[in-house]
């Protein structure tokens, strides 16, 4: 792989896991390279929805997904992901990336938290189809992260091997708090 960047690594191993055209969800969508992403790989039989709370990831997404000819593919709702199940079925999804933190270039003080960040991905994991994944790229350090980190791996730790495989990864070499992707898939 040519680049070892946290979203490159788990885009790599979305396109090796994912079906092609199918429903997915963009949990935290910042400034939209992830939708642009689930867009590219919806297909035009596919569909996309992504969620964040601030406006402004709202329009630098609409930006990016009108530059690439990709707007029909994403319905861009601003609401929080914890409350992606009232846009979506049970066991209908069959893929949902999370990127926790904050909006690149934005406030420090609106990122994503504990609380509602263990409710979103209990939420997706009920959104997933058998056979569905998730992808979640956990940041920790400075300002953010920390309780939310453990807290959501905590979570993770006792979902039932039987209905999840959980894989979570480590820059094992990088100090300083690096990113930490993990994937799910669901049985």
């Amino acid at each position: 792989m040519k680049n070892s960047q946290i979203t490159q690594w788990c885009h790599q191993i979305i396109l090796s896991q994912a079906r092609r055209e199918g429903l997915y969800i963009d949990a935290t969508m910042g400034k939209g390279n992830d939708t642009l992403f689930l867009c590219q790989l919806a297909g035009d039989g596919g569909r996309v929805l992504a969620f964040d709370i601030q406006e402004k990831a709202l329009e630098c997404t609409e930006e990016l997904l009108k530059k690439h000819h990709m707007s029909g593919r994403a319905e861009l709702i601003l609401d929080g992901h914890e409350n992606m199940a009232r846009y979506a079925k049970a066991e209908s999804v069959d893929l949902i990336c999370f990127n926790f933190g904050y909006l690149p270039g934005g406030d420090h003080q609106i990122a994503t938290r504990p609380e509602t960040s263990v409710r979103a991905v209990e939420e997706g994991l009920a959104l997933l189809k058998p056979g569905g994944m998730m992808s979640l790229c956990i940041y920790s350090g400075g300002d953010t992260g920390f309780e939310e980190k453990e807290q959501i791996l905590e979570y993770l730790k006792e979902l039932p091997f039987v209905k999840y495989n959980v894989i979570v990864n480590e820059y094992y070499n990088r100090g300083n708090h690096p990113p930490m992707p993990v994937f799910i898939w669901k049985g």
